[in-house]
């Protein structure tokens, strides 16, 4: 009896085991696109509930929000779209056409083909630049804001200005304001920049992304000497901001005074022995930093 109930009890085991690993969150989601102008934004959904909407740096993709979509999902509607340029995201030509204008409008027409007026923004690198000016000129629906590692437009001028670590810290923003696609710039180059077990997701992503648009960004965008001060409406929203102390390319400093631009309530939370990807190197640290901060015990896992 006990022989034959073990083929039975092992299957058992494998088929239970099956059902209670974690599926990769890749296969999970639903893909759709919003139409900003005729440019086309790919977005992933995973979820019901309130409205999170994700937008990635760079190099990355949706897919650098893999840890943030399995952990908020179960108790909001997140998205997490591809910037214009990248993946499956129309990668229309022209510098003009990544002017941060037309970045902030395709948040919006993401949060718009997804039924909602408003939303939660959560950006990082480039896409927490995005996340700032789309609060300070959308407030109506900016619901709360979250960003990690980029500072508000205001003190990255200011560190730019007055800053010697920051200045050499951004070098490499220059060089690619300066050149065309650096020689040896390739997918498979980006790809290696992140964790091995999520290379190929990513070949394959930035092998149907543009890198010279990627870089557009930066020739339309970045802040170019003498890093003058600009004139922006204080954000009305709560801000949570969350950044890696070990970023050699966005520095700590550039947080201070934050508060001077901010009319709500702002939480700074600095992360020791973390780099510049800090959702894929911290996961843990910052799915408990969100969820502690839009609901408290309710959403602790």
């Amino acid at each position: 009896m006990i022989r034959r109930a073990l083929p039975v009890l092992l299957v058992a085991l494998l088929v239970s085991s099956a059902l209670a690993a974690p599926k990769d969150v890749f296969t999970r989601v639903r893909d759709g696109y919003a139409d900003n102008a005729g440019v086309r934004i790919h977005y992933v959904t995973l979820g019901r509930g309130p409205l999170i909407v994700m937008i990635h740096g760079f190099p990355d993709f949706w897919y650098g929000w893999r840890e943030q979509i399995a952990a908020l999902s179960r108790h909001y509607r997140v998205v997490a779209l591809d910037l214009r340029g990248y993946n499956l995201s129309d990668q229309p030509p022209g510098v003009e056409q990544y002017d941060m204008t037309l970045l902030v409008s395709d948040v919006e027409a993401v949060i718009r083909a997804n039924g909602r007026e408003s939303a939660i923004v959560v950006g990082h690198d480039w896409g927490g630049a995005i996340a700032w000016m789309f609060a300070a000129t959308r407030p109506e629906m900016t619901e709360r804001l979250i960003v990690l590692q980029t500072p508000h437009p205001r003190c990255i001028l200011r560190e730019l200005r007055t800053n010697p670590a920051q200045q050499a810290a951004s070098a490499y923003a220059r060089g690619f304001q300066d050149n065309e696609v650096p020689p040896g710039s390739t997918a498979e180059g980006f790809a290696g920049l992140l964790p091995e077990d999520v290379r190929d997701r990513y070949r394959e992503a930035f092998a149907r992304s543009d890198l010279g648009a990627m870089l557009n960004y930066y020739k339309r965008n970045y802040p170019r000497a003498p890093y003058e001060d600009i004139e922006l409406p204080n954000i009305k929203a709560p801000v949570l901001v969350v950044h890696g102390l070990g970023d050699p390319f966005l520095l700590a400093d550039g947080h201070n005074s934050t508060w001077n631009w901010v009319d709500a309530p702002l939480t700074l939370a600095m992360v020791p022995g973390v780099g510049h990807f800090i959702m894929q190197d911290a996961p843990d640290t910052v799915n408990r930093l969100i969820k502690d901060w839009l609901g408290g015990k309710a959403l602790r896992r």
